[in-house]
């Protein structure tokens, strides 16, 4: 009969070891972009979990000291148990007593060990790492009840370890990390992409996270390449060289060939045929911001949407005009290729 518990305590032990396992990866692998819609819908269970994923090094600290426990008694209760039901066939076979008992002890050992690492470790632990939005939810409640008894062991343990954490020049954090920086995100989508559980058809994705990583050079257009007016352009220059180029703005330049504004076609076609051959006035020419030619794409972005400009010059660390950065180039770094529809082919 006492060997018969033994095996009872070996079973219930490894159930326990392996709920503790599962509860330790559960919280630390579950998202909380998974659980709080859940708990937002007055799941009690998803609140609970939430609770856990916050208070993670108090749940960590209960399963470590629940797994220690149970692995230590589990060769306490069970050793004598199988060692016993072990040594009855192996004394059939003529071996003297010491053998008996040393084989006996070497199989228990094998038995146990192979039991307690592939059922109260492995098992939990893979499911918990594959199904860890499911296995949260689960476990949660009852590892916060053992937490909750526990709490005066386990917060003291928890100090100690969080002390020596502090004495190594490491901060120690509480809740498991639920939010991911712009190269994990990058790589996320690339493996969704990749697996076929994510489309990114017109690369908006893709896009999004090269944008972040350009900068004003990277877009900007040179001044040779700019199509431009001299300053003292009349409307009628304009409107032909809209004709001619289509585009719908251009850049003015001084006699040195810096830009100093632009103009925009409908800044001078309500004109008055008088004022066509004449200078645009000053008050129809638009300003130019001036952005950093290193400043990072995202910086520019938001300085023009500032400054309400459509169009920047680009200068370098001497001041020295590099190009000129379009709001439209900008945005099509994000969208794709955007088509002016003044401008000819």
């Amino acid at each position: 009969m006492a060997d018969l518990w033994g095996i009872v305590w070996l079973v219930v032990l490894l159930v326990v070891n392996a709920f503790f396992v599962g509860a330790e990866f559960a919280v630390i692998s579950a998202k909380r972009s998974q659980i709080e819609p859940k708990a937002e819908a007055g799941s009690r269970a998803a609140k609970t979990a939430l609770w856990a994923m916050e208070h993670a090094t108090l749940m960590l600290a209960t399963c470590q000291l629940g797994i220690t426990v149970c692995s230590l008694l589990i060769l306490l209760v069970s050793e004598p148990a199988i060692h016993h039901l072990l040594e009855i066939p192996l004394s059939a076979i003529g071996w003297s007593e010491a053998v008996v008992s040393g084989v006996a002890f070497a199989i228990t050992l094998v038995i146990v060990t192979f039991l307690h690492v592939v059922i109260g470790e492995m098992v939990p632990k893979n499911l918990s790492f594959t199904i860890p939005d499911r296995a949260v939810l689960a476990l949660a409640t009852p590892l916060v009840a053992v937490a909750t008894v526990l709490r005066p062991i386990v917060a003291a343990l928890n100090g100690i370890a969080n002390g020596a954490v502090r004495l190594i020049g490491v901060t120690p954090r509480n809740e498991a990390a639920s939010v991911f920086t712009l190269d994990e995100v990058a790589t996320i989508v690339q493996e969704s992409t990749k697996e076929g559980v994510l489309e990114d058809r017109t690369g908006a994705l893709g896009a999004a996270f090269e944008f972040t990583t350009k900068r004003v050079d990277d877009v900007a257009v040179p001044l040779a390449g700019l199509v431009t007016l001299p300053e003292d352009a009349t409307p009628a220059d304009v409107e032909s060289a809209v004709s001619k180029r289509g585009y719908s703005r251009y850049i003015l330049v001084d006699a040195a060939g810096e830009p100093s504004g632009y103009v925009h076609l409908k800044d001078v076609i309500d004109l008055e045929d008088g004022e066509f051959e004449e200078p645009i006035p000053g008050k129809r020419v638009r300003r130019l911001a001036s952005i950093w030619d290193e400043t990072e794409l995202e910086d520019a972005l938001a300085t023009m949407r500032r400054e309400g400009a459509h169009i920047a010059r680009a200068f370098d660390t001497t001041g020295r005009t590099t190009g000129v950065l379009f709001l439209e180039d900008i945005i099509e770094e994000l969208v794709g290729q955007i088509d002016d529809i003044t401008e000819r082919d």
